[in-house]
Parts: C-alpha cells; sequence; structure tokens
C-alpha cells in the first residue's frame, strides 16, 4: 500500500488539497442543501436535509433527518 488515495477502479490518483480561493470549488466550499420541515401534531416536529439535485436512489441515501428543535442557523454557529 503506497499511502495514497484509490480510486473505485483502483488506480491511485494524488490527494486532494481543499480549495480556499473564493472562485474555486473544492471541499472548503460547503455543500449545497434542503431543508424539508414535516410537522406533527403528537410528536416532535423533523426535518430532512438533503442535496437539491439528487434524484431517485441518489437522494434516498444521501439525507438525514432530525428532530427540528437540533436544527440550528449556521451563522448563529460561527
Amino acid at each position: 500500500m503506497s499511502g495514497r488515495p484509490q480510486s473505485a477502479d483502483d488506480t491511485v490518483s494524488e490527494p486532494h488539497t481543499p480549495s480556499t480561493d473564493a472562485d474555486q470549488h473544492g471541499r472548503a466550499d460547503p455543500p449545497a442543501l434542503e431543508l424539508a420541515l414535516v410537522q406533527y401534531a403528537d410528536r416532535p416536529d423533523r426535518c430532512t436535509v438533503h442535496p437539491p439535485d439528487a434524484t431517485g436512489v441518489e437522494r434516498m441515501s444521501t439525507w438525514i433527518s432530525v428532530d427540528r428543535s437540533l436544527v440550528v442557523d449556521a451563522a448563529s454557529m460561527r
């Protein structure tokens, strides 16, 4: 093992350096996500967060749901 990341086809790739340049997209950029709120009468409301452009199986496998009381504005955490 060389210690370098491998892609799905087992070819060795160079390590990725996150982008910090505002004109370039990379790992340092926050992902675009959508939030769907479901309100319940008899239990806590739930928020489901998912990528906005995902469809089909991809959308079903790239989401997370949490109680509404746990969701906060990102700007309030900075």
